[in-house]
């Protein structure tokens, strides 16, 4: 059941885009139009918090290290967001609704739902960010498309190397169609991390990040939680 936790800090922040504020040191990143509040930081923190066991918490080194990279991760969702709306792409009803479905189908009846209570997210919020999460996979799968197409070529150099999974005889023809489509989506996959970094890092020179250095080092050299 591994989607609640995907979208649990997304949730946190999922009403970002909306930069409507009494003054500027609102905001802590600015991406075009899209912005992430200090307060959403808080937020989002406090529920990636919840993947770490409290001890640890209690390291400073471990809090600061946490806090950056949830930053990190944070600014590149604000870039992929205003990436979406330049080439316009959005995630319909129906796509949202059969994810969730989908989602949905993997937990007993009011597990999920107690799940949000205990992280304090409303369903229309972890809804909310579960669409951005799939505008970004949207995104990103089309703006790579070429870089991680899987040819024939890498079906049959996959196959040359792993020959225990080429079926009887070791013969790639006598795969089923399922082992297949599974080395298919694994290739896929690795192809897409192979290809991510250096996209992001196109995508970073493109769009300007506006950063609320004073609130930043606020956050960052806090200590304890």
């Amino acid at each position: 059941m591994p989607w609640i936790g995907a979208f649990l800090t997304v949730c946190a922040v999922s009403g970002c885009g909306d930069p409507k504020f009494d003054t500027d040191d609102d905001y802590l990143i600015r991406v075009g139009e899209s912005v992430v509040t200090t307060l959403d930081f808080k937020k989002a923190f406090e529920i990636t918090k919840t993947a770490y066991p409290h001890h640890v918490l209690k390291n400073p080194d471990v809090l600061r290290a946490a806090r950056l990279r949830l930053f990190n991760q944070l600014v590149e969702e604000l870039i992929l967001m205003e990436r979406a709306k330049e080439l316009r792409i959005v995630v319909s009803d129906a796509e949202l609704d059969k994810a969730v479905a989908d989602i949905m189908s993997d937990y007993p009846e009011g597990v999920f739902d107690q799940m949000l209570l205990e992280h304090a997210v409303s369903y229309s919020s972890w809804e909310n960010g579960l669409k951005i999460r799939l505008l970004m996979e949207k995104l990103s799968a089309k703006e790579l498309e070429q870089e991680t197409a899987v040819t024939a070529k890498d079906m049959e150099e996959y196959h040359q190397m792993h020959p225990e999974d080429n079926g009887p005889g070791s013969d790639p023809e006598k795969c089923s169609a399922e082992k297949n489509k599974k080395t298919t989506e694994y290739l896929q996959r690795k192809k897409v991390e192979e290809s991510y970094k250096s996209w992001i890092k196109k995508l970073q020179k493109k769009y300007v990040v506006s950063i609320n250095q004073a609130q930043w080092e606020k956050i960052r050299t806090i200590e304890t939680e």
